[in-house]
C-alpha cells in the first residue's frame, strides 16, 4: 500500500472510560478525584504514514545514520570482545532513564549469579531483552516484541513477562487512578491492533532508518503495551531496527547512554510526538546516535589502553590461558574459578593458575573474604565502564 501523504504528522485523540475502583484508598479529596470516567488516549494508526521532516532534520538523520554504520565498522574490525560490552552498557544506561541504576561491579556480580542488587539484577534483564532484540532483529513483528519483554522480566516478574497488559495503565499522576496522570495510555483492548499497525511501520523500507527508527519508539512508548518495562522494551527495539534497518551488524550502539544526556528532552520530545510533531523525538535519537558514537568511541580507547597495559604486565605467552582470560576479563570484569574455568576451557586447578598469575600482576584483586567461593575484580575495566556511566549521565537534564 502507497503511504498516506500527510503535511502534519496526527496527534493522540482520547476517549472517555468509566472507572471503578471501590478498593480506592486515600484523602476524600484524592477519592472525589477519581470519581466518575477518565480519558485514555487513542493514538492514530501510522503504517503506512508518510514522515513529515524539514530538509535540515532530513541531513541530519543522514549523517547519524553513517556515524552509527562507521561505528560499528571500526569496533566490528577489533578482536576484543566490545559487543557483549556496549551491549552491556546500553542496557545499563536504559535502565538509567527509569532510574534502575547500578555500578559495574553489581552488574558483573549479577551477571555472575552472585548476590547483587535488584537494581544490578533488572540490568541484567534488560541486557537479555536487548540481547534478544539483536537475535530477533531479521523478523520484527509482535511476536517478536513479546519475546523481548520475556527475557527483559522472565526472572524478576514472571507474571507479566511476555503478555500484552489487560489493564489501564498511567503515567504520573500517583497510584489511585488515572484521572489526573500525566499521560493515559491507550485502553488495553486497543493493544494488540495498535502493535500490528507499529509493526508494519517498524518494517517498511520505504523511509529513512534513523526517523523510522525515532518514529516507531515514540509510537510503542505512546502504546505502553505492558504493565511494566515499556521503557525498556521500547529501546530494545530501536536495537532491533538498527540491526534490521542495516545501520548495525556488530555492536549495539549505546543510544540510551546518549539519551541520558539529555533525558528531559527525551521526556518533552515523546509529549511533543503525542501532539502531533515529530520532529522532536527524532532530533532526539539523531543526538543519542552522536553522543552515543562519542562515548562509545572513548570506551573502547579507554579499554584498549587497559588491555595493552595488562599484556604489558603479564609474562607469558601470548596463547597461554594467562592472556586468554585477559580478553575475558574486558566483558566480565568480576569472575570467579567456575567462570573462569568454562570459559577457558580449562580445569579449575588450571583456571586457579590463571587467576594467580594475574592477581600477582595487579590485574585482579579479590573482592572476597577467605579462600572458600572467592571472587576477583579486574578494577581498571570497573573504573572505566563507571567512568562511561558518569559521562552519559554528565549533562542529564
Amino acid at each position: 500500500m502507497a503511504s498516506v501523504d500527510d503535511a502534519r504528522w496526527p496527534p493522540v485523540t482520547y476517549e472517555d472510560h468509566p472507572w471503578a475502583d471501590s478498593d480506592a484508598h486515600g484523602s476524600r479529596r484524592e477519592r472525589r478525584l477519581i470519581t466518575g470516567p477518565y480519558r485514555a488516549a487513542v493514538p492514530a494508526f501510522i503504517a503506512h504514514r508518510s514522515l513529515p521532516l524539514g530538509t535540515e532534520v532530513q541531513a541530519l538523520i543522514e549523517e547519524a545514520a553513517a556515524e552509527l554504520t562507521r561505528f560499528d565498522t571500526e569496533v566490528g574490525h577489533i578482536t576484543a570482545p566490545f559487543a557483549s560490552i556496549l551491549l552491556r552498557t546500553e542496557s545499563a544506561s536504559s535502565s538509567e532513564i527509569e532510574n534502575l541504576s547500578s555500578g559495574a561491579r553489581q552488574i558483573a556480580l549479577a551477571e555472575l549469579g552472585q548476590h547483587a542488587s535488584r537494581n544490578a539484577r533488572l540490568i541484567v534483564g534488560n541486557v537479555r531483552a536487548m540481547r534478544a532484540a539483536l537475535e530477533l532483529s531479521d523478523v520484527i513483528d509482535a511476536d517478536a516484541i513479546l519475546r523481548m519483554h520475556r527475557a527483559l522480566l522472565e526472572h524478576d516478574d514472571p507474571a507479566i513477562a511476555g503478555r500484552w497488559r489487560s489493564q489501564q495503565v498511567w503515567i504520573g499522576g500517583g497510584s489511585l487512578g488515572p484521572h489526573t496522570a500525566q499521560f493515559v495510555p491507550p485502553h488495553h483492548e486497543r493493544v494488540p491492533e495498535l502493535i500490528d499497525d507499529l509493526v508494519v511501520f517498524a518494517t517498511r523500507v520505504d523511509l529513512p532508518v534513523v526517523a523510522q527508527i525515532a518514529v516507531a519508539h515514540a509510537q510503542f512508548e505512546t502504546i505502553h503495551p505492558f504493565p511494566d518495562g515499556n521503557g525498556r522494551v521500547g529501546r530494545a527495539l530501536v536495537q532491533a531496527m538498527l540491526r534490521g534497518g542495516g545501520l548495525t551488524r556488530s555492536v549495539a550502539v549505546p543510544v540510551s547512554a546518549g539519551l541520558l544526556h539529555h533525558t528531559a528532552e527525551y521526556f518533552e520530545a515523546l509529549g511533543a510526538y503525542r501532539a502531533g510533531d515529530v520532529e522532536p523525538i527524532v532530533r532526539s535519537i539523531v543526538d543519542a546516535s552522536f553522543a552515543a558514537v562519542a562515548n562509545g568511541r572513548r570506551l573502547v580507547t579507554d579499554l584498549e589502553a587497559v588491555h595493552a597495559d595488562w599484556r604489558d604486565r603479564v609474562r607469558a605467552r601470548r596463547d597461554s590461558a594467562v592472556h586468554r582470560l585477559l580478553k575475558v576479563l574486558l566483558r566480565q570484569p568480576v569472575i570467579d574459578n567456575r567462570t573462569a574455568a568454562s570459559e577457558l576451557a580449562v580445569t579449575g586447578a588450571n583456571a586457579q593458575i590463571a587467576i594467580d598469575r594475574l592477581v600477582e600482576a595487579g590485574v585482579l584483586t579479590q573482592i572476597t573474604e577467605g579462600r572458600r567461593n572467592r571472587i576477583w575484580q579486574a578494577k581498571d575495566v570497573v573504573r572505566v565502564l563507571d567512568e562511561f556511566a558518569a559521562r552519559a549521565r554528565r549533562r542529564r537534564g
